[in-house]
């Protein structure tokens, strides 16, 4: 499969957790840093944030989505500057928020 049509499968899966809430989160999910966009991360984002929807860069490394378990690691984002950017199961150094 091309990486973006991972890209989009994932991402869809994880939008559709997010839209139908407690429905689609009885699957098995796991938590994916560095791929959520700016105010698009679910719940305890990291330092700098309280909750969901306050993450304030792009693909933010200590920033988290929900996807279905399995997919975050081979999730791979191309960002605006041509980097490729792959989630994470843990939190990222990169692309933080300067205070």
């Amino acid at each position: 499969m091309n990486s973006k049509l991972t890209i989009a499968a994932a991402l869809g899966a994880a939008i559709a957790v997010s839209a139908t809430g407690p429905v689609l989160a009885q699957g098995k999910q796991e938590k994916c840093f560095g791929i959520a966009l700016a105010g698009k991360n679910d719940c305890a984002a990291g330092p700098g944030t309280t909750c969901a929807g306050t993450s304030t860069v792009d693909y933010q490394g200590n920033a988290w989505k929900l996807v279905p378990a399995g997919t975050c690691e081979s999730t791979v984002i191309k960002a605006a500057d041509g980097r490729e950017l792959a989630g994470s199961l843990s939190a990222l150094e990169r692309d933080l928020p300067t205070s």
